[in-house]
């Protein structure tokens, strides 16, 4: 087992792989920013390292000063958590080739996942249902004649990146051309299509894989909630789901993991079609995810050790028939946010925290009262997850943590996150992707076009999303 690890991240995800490490007797190393000198991470770790200046260029993505800082610290490996460096296989292997472990997929691996495109076509092979799709495209006539041979609405997905970033939905040619004409002519972003099956439901599937060939999936996720194609609110399992299909989904989920050789953990996603009941596959997210905590409520295992344990070289301790699951858990994002304002970021000093516990509840968090919700990375300020002997224990159990939550200083999406469990639909289940556009439609307004914003005004709005996983 490794003495020391370096975590190249911050926030929640910094202080949930710091207590996974402190368990197993392994020392921390956590890197900051000068906007996080005094953040909790920095306070929770063993040792720390200054990287570099606010920006995330000069600190959580200066893989240079990353490097410098393990070696400085004789850390034995990196964990990169999840955004920032996570997916990025060329550090991936730069952290290899320093003499590091790389606690998470191979730099090969990541490279195959990480491009869409590659993606689709090496599990492809294997038989695993996919929606109607095109090769990457930026020529603009010859992607307004390929949206019309698969028939709209279509879904422009980037052929690099995860966590629904730059993702658009064009219903016609009008759509489509102002679409391109914006991300692919001024930012020559490349992209995929895919037929956009518009009454689906988001289900994901927890993947384990060790060094030695064994695969396991633990369970499926429901991440529909959600806006613009961000999640909001997780849940685990989801109620759309028979015995029958549970099976399914997870034995595709092995399917494609095995088809790409994957190792230590990963999410495979799928989107269930509402008309007929087939999962289709959407992409494989070679990291930790966000809402892992949902998971580790109704299987008992946690996933971080899990990951760290693989990177170590370790069998894995149990196989899929050893897999339980037991009641139900839900997950909602706290984000820096103002849902009434197009979920603008709202950075600020926190003048007052109370925080959610009691029986059943879970509070992931990298922040405390004193600090400050920094505009220059992700909102989120906290998780809450619950688990309930059942789905309506569950919901239960989430309203009384949401209003036990206490935050001054910043707007937060707890008033969202309330509106959304009082909902009919949602409390019986009745959900979809499209859910908070047609539900929840107060909150979806729709953002200025981009032509009419300031610089200011976009590089605003990016930042909510850049870094999420």
């Amino acid at each position: 087992m490794f003495k020391r690890i370096l975590i190249a991240n911050r926030g929640e995800i910094a202080v949930r792989v710091i207590r996974a490490c402190k368990e197993l007797g392994i020392e921390t190393v956590a890197i900051y920013s000068d906007a996080d000198a005094r953040a909790l991470h920095v306070q929770l770790a063993d040792r720390k390292v200054r990287v570099g200046g606010p920006d995330a260029q000069d600190s959580y993505l200066n893989k240079k000063a990353i490097i410098s800082a393990a070696r400085e610290t004789d850390a034995d490996a990196i964990h990169p958590g999840y955004g920032f460096l996570s997916e990025d296989a060329d550090f991936a292997e730069e952290v290899t080739k320093a003499g590091f472990t790389w606690i998470g997929p191979m730099p090969e691996t990541i490279r195959l996942v990480g491009d869409k495109d590659i993606a689709r076509k090496s599990i492809e092979p294997s038989g695993i249902p996919m929606a109607k799709g095109s090769d990457p495209l930026t020529d603009e006539e010859e992607a307004v004649k390929v949206a019309e041979e698969i028939g709209y609405p279509v879904i422009l997905k980037p052929v690099s990146g995860g966590g629904g970033k730059g993702m658009c939905v064009a219903n016609d040619e009008d759509d489509l051309r102002n679409i391109l004409k914006y991300l692919v002519d001024i930012h020559k972003v490349s992209y995929y299509f895919e037929h956009y099956i518009a009454r689906s439901r988001h289900i994901e599937v927890q993947i384990v894989a060790d060094n030695f060939g064994t695969v396991v999936h633990l369970g499926e996720r429901e991440c529909s909630i959600q806006r613009r194609n961000q999640k909001l609110l997780e849940e685990s399992p989801s109620i759309a789901l028979t015995d029958d299909m549970r099976a399914r989904v997870g034995h595709l989920a092995v399917k494609a993991a095995k088809s790409v050789h994957y190792s230590n953990i990963g999410t495979v996603e799928f989107l269930l079609d509402l008309t007929n009941n087939e999962f289709y596959f959407m992409e494989i997210n070679p990291r930790i995810q966000v809402e892992h905590g949902i998971t580790e409520c109704v299987t008992g295992i946690d996933l971080v050790r899990t990951q760290i344990q693989i990177a170590a070289n370790e069998p894995l301790a149990f196989s899929q028939k050893d897999v339980e699951f037991t009641g139900h858990s839900i997950e909602c994002r706290i984000n820096a946010e103002d849902p009434d304002n197009n979920f603008m970021p709202s950075p600020g000093h926190i003048t007052f925290m109370h925080e959610p516990s009691g029986p059943r509840v879970r509070f992931d968090s990298g922040v405390t009262a004193g600090l400050d919700i920094e505009p220059y990375y992700d909102s989120l300020i906290a998780k809450i997850i619950v688990r309930g002997r059942t789905r309506g224990d569950a919901i239960k159990i989430m309203n009384r943590a949401l209003s036990e939550f206490r935050i001054d200083g910043v707007k937060t999406t707890i008033p969202l996150h309330k509106k959304i469990l009082k909902d009919t639909f949602f409390r019986t289940g009745n959900i979809d992707t499209q859910f908070i556009k047609n539900r929840i439609g107060v909150y979806e307004a729709e953002p200025k076009d981009l032509h009419d914003m300031s610089e200011e005004e976009i590089a605003s709005s990016i930042s909510a999303t850049m870094y999420y996983a």
